[in-house]
């Protein structure tokens, strides 16, 4: 695990967590943590950290909306490493709104079995009523706007609530987190 120190925020300049699809599993698409901080850097972004190889940056930018930075950020990473990822922004706000809206933590599930699925958009609403909930016994999901909330009681290993699933059946991009790895993203991008 890589996690590097936070300097001083200024205050008012917007925090992200970049949280990118597909790097650095099973031998693919490697990307380098120190390297994707020095990229991301060139990019101007400032206060940027890295967080476990799984592609989770948390930096902050005065620079455009939170749209027009995953794409400066997914066109450095392309040219860079060679490598196409899709690139999610969440800022600290969205995520502990996130983690408190899980309703299966209502319903006392066990936290090391929760995950979250964030969405590049809200999907439509009958695109997600097409998502059949019987898929993958006894896993669980719940949309709610752009992200989904996962409850795998067998692990996300056997599952079938895949993320190409979701990306198909929804039309949008999307990448998988853990409970924990939200919880950590949360502490990084505190103020």
């Amino acid at each position: 695990m890589f996690v590097s120190r936070r300097s001083f925020i200024v205050p008012g300049v917007p925090t992200f967590a970049a949280l990118l699809r597909g790097i650095n599993v099973g031998g693919k698409n490697k990307v380098p943590m120190a390297e994707l901080k020095a990229a991301l850097e060139s990019l101007g972004l400032e206060d940027v950290v890295t967080y476990i190889q799984s592609g989770n940056v948390v930096f902050t930018s005065s620079k455009g909306s939170a749209g027009a930075v995953a794409a400066d950020v997914e066109r450095q990473i392309g040219k860079a490493f060679g490598v196409d990822v899709a690139v999610l922004l969440r800022t600290p706000t969205q995520l502990k709104k996130i983690a408190a809206g899980n309703p299966f933590l209502k319903k006392g599930a066990d936290r090391s079995k929760l995950h979250v699925v964030f969405l590049d958009g809200a999907p439509a609403k009958a695109k997600v009523a097409k998502l059949d909930p019987d898929r993958s016994p006894p896993d669980e999901f719940s949309v709610s706007g752009g992200d989904i909330y996962l409850y795998l009681p067998k692990g996300a290993g056997r599952s079938k609530l895949t993320i190409d699933w979701f990306e198909r059946g929804l039309g949008v991009r999307a990448t998988a987190r853990n409970w924990k790895t939200l919880g950590k993203l949360i502490e990084l991008t505190a103020r």
